[in-house]
């Protein structure tokens, strides 16, 4: 029984040693502060003009309303909040307010693992979302180079998550994007880790440590693969749009938090 033990304590450590062995953390943010986010690792995408989803939040920028840390976390917060803004032609008043952090110029990243451990919010007529864009966009604009969503969740689907990616030839608005959902329990009531694995074969996607999607590299070029440039990260909270506000939105909801214990990218070690 002793040598059992041992034996299978040893199996443990050499799994966990070659499974943490191809990566070493090159960024991270663990919100061990208080106040919003940290500058020298987010800005924000700033505006309510749908962003090309007929979106109807408006993202602010830098208020704690809808983005801070506090006791370990971040909170990025969606409210019934009327707020408009001017452009050119028209002034478009938007009935929420959300947040919407980028790293790009501040996080860029050419393959590794990226991960988040996030406890969503639940909501008829929500879309939280963990993701990436290029941040060069080398092969043109969207979705030629490229998009891939690490996590997506619609509120009238209140039981599953998805992973997708988008490009030139693989992309929602011909109806032949690369997705995958997974049924998860409670992802509103207990964080899970979501997670991509890229590298220059193929992007994994993982929940808790579990593949349940891939997309593969078959060579065919940047119509099909994109994805050997640089690429950042998003967190945000959409309101209502083409999909997340399939079913309507649920005024009685808000507000709402995507709750975020830590995001850190790790890329293979040299």
């Amino acid at each position: 029984m002793r040598t059992l033990v041992i034996t299978s304590l040893l199996l443990v450590v050499s799994l966990t040693s070659n499974a943490q062995a191809p990566y070493k953390l090159v960024w991270s943010d663990e919100f061990n502060y208080t106040g919003l986010p940290d500058s020298s690792k987010w800005s924000y995408d700033v505006g309510g003009n749908g962003w090309g989803n007929n979106e109807l939040e408006y993202y602010t920028k830098a208020d704690t309303a809808n983005a801070v840390a506090r006791n370990g976390y971040l909170y990025l917060t969606t409210r019934k909040q009327q707020t408009s803004t001017n452009t050119a032609t028209t002034r478009l008043a938007r009935p929420y307010t959300s947040a919407r952090l980028v790293t790009k110029g501040k996080g860029d990243w050419l393959y590794g693992r990226i991960e988040v451990r996030a406890k969503l919010p639940a909501g008829r007529g929500l879309w939280p979302a963990i993701w990436m864009l290029p941040t060069d966009w080398k092969y043109g604009g969207w979705p030629a180079s490229g998009e891939i969503d690490i996590m997506e969740n619609v509120g009238f689907m209140p039981d599953s998550i998805f992973g997708s990616i988008h490009t030139k030839s693989f992309n929602h608005v011909i109806h032949t994007q690369k997705t995958k959902g997974l049924f998860i329990k409670d992802p509103y009531t207990a964080f899970h880790l979501y997670a991509v694995e890229w590298d220059a074969r193929q992007i994994r996607f993982l929940v808790d440590g579990k593949v349940y999607h891939s997309f593969q590299n078959t060579g065919k070029g940047s119509a099909e693969w994109p994805f050997d440039q640089r690429f950042h990260l998003l967190l945000n909270i959409a309101v209502g749009g083409g999909w997340g506000g399939q079913k309507g939105v649920d005024d009685s909801i808000f507000p709402r938090s995507m709750i975020i214990d830590y995001v850190r990218v790790y890329q293979a070690a040299k």
